[in-house]
């Protein structure tokens, strides 16, 4: 899409868009097409739009993007199934300086990709732009479970986390990767996250290791020496899944995502391994003592009644909603199988090449 001349700060070559879209999807037209809806009313004055059709089962993705959206989103197949894998598909079609991602069930605020993008232009030391995240409905009760235990939301005060000047109040820093932001809302420099590999194709929904590649990402563009943004400015509305089982996948799947990320992180970046070392008993009481407040606080709920809950993880009114202790045995079974995942799926993926540099 054409439009003025992309800010000072950014480094697309000539006739390049000052910003890239990717959407990594699989078979999920319906939220596809209102996500694109979203990000085609975007106010940002020069972006593409580039769809990444994951191990498709069906000709439906690409159907619908050809019919509907034509010339305004770019239509690409990415064989080997993996959200990492189909990232980095994305990365190496994009042509814009900035990479910013979103997930297909998402919709995206008018304003969301003007204010995601404008830290890299105001500072060339940023890597990593964030944003919020919000529920676009909260229907069930599998909906307003985890968005009364935090969701995907970091808050609402924007913060800048530098690796030059490690922020006191995270001792485990930059290893609490979840405190930074979500994949459904982040943006990268192209040239840093191309430089860091990019996504580690072993991580992610649809690999054993079942997610962490935003949060390897994170700590990737981080330990190069990069800024990370984090602005609440930039709002997604997320369309959280509806039922118990999707939220046990879920939470099995956070914890395995967790470890399987700090896997990566040492298989990939091995200097690595003595900062991690040194933190991993304060970071290993850490998730011990998320998943005992959450039974915690389910004891005070069933124990003195509806009002005893205060100030769970995000605080978002958790009154009425605790968290049940087989979400939490789960989230902690997934991060027993987390390391074993990654190992899986990375030698699944062993030989496959970056998509920027296959000949």
């Amino acid at each position: 899409m054409a439009g003025p001349a992309a800010p000072e700060g950014y480094a697309g070559g000539p006739g390049a868009p000052g910003v890239s879209v990717v959407v990594a999807t699989r078979e999920r037209p319906g939220p596809l097409g209102r996500a694109l809806d979203s990000l085609l009313a975007q106010d940002h004055p020069d972006f593409e739009v580039v769809v990444v059709d994951n191990a498709p089962l069906t000709g439906a993705t690409r159907e619908l993007v050809e019919r509907k959206y034509g010339e305004r989103v770019r239509y690409v197949h990415e064989p080997v199934p993996g959200l990492a894998v189909a990232h980095n598909r994305g990365v190496a079609a994009a042509e814009g300086a900035v990479l910013a991602f979103t997930d297909d069930d998402v919709v995206a605020d008018p304003h969301w990709l003007t204010a995601l993008t404008a830290p890299f232009a105001e500072d060339p030391r940023i890597g990593c732009v964030t944003g919020l995240i919000l529920p676009a409905r909260l229907g069930t009760p599998a909906q307003v479970l985890l968005e009364s235990h935090g969701g995907f939301a970091k808050g609402f005060a924007p913060r800048t986390y530098d690796p030059a000047r490690p922020p006191a109040d995270e001792p485990l820093f930059p290893f609490t990767a979840g405190r930074f932001g979500s994949g459904a809302n982040m943006a990268f420099r192209a040239g840093a996250l191309r430089a860091a590999g990019g996504f580690d194709p072993a991580t992610g929904t649809g690999t054993a290791a079942r997610g962490g590649d935003d949060l390897y990402a994170f700590v990737r563009i981080l330990t190069d020496g990069h800024r990370l943004r984090y602005t609440p400015d930039a709002l997604v509305w997320h369309h959280h899944r509806e039922t118990e089982h999707d939220l046990r996948s879920q939470a099995f799947g956070y914890g395995a995502g967790l470890t399987a990320y700090l896997t990566a992180l040492v298989a990939r970046r091995p200097g690595l391994l003595p900062a991690l070392l040194a933190r991993l008993p304060r970071g290993l009481a850490h998730a011990r003592s998320m998943t005992a407040h959450r039974d915690a606080v389910q004891g005070a709920v069933q124990g003195e009644g509806r009002g005893a809950v205060q100030g769970v993880p995000g605080e978002h009114g958790a009154g009425g909603h605790p968290w049940p202790r087989s979400l939490s045995r789960l989230e902690r079974r997934g991060m027993l199988a987390g390391p074993l995942g990654y190992v899986r799926a990375r030698h699944r993926v062993r030989r496959l090449p970056l998509p920027w540099e296959e000949r």
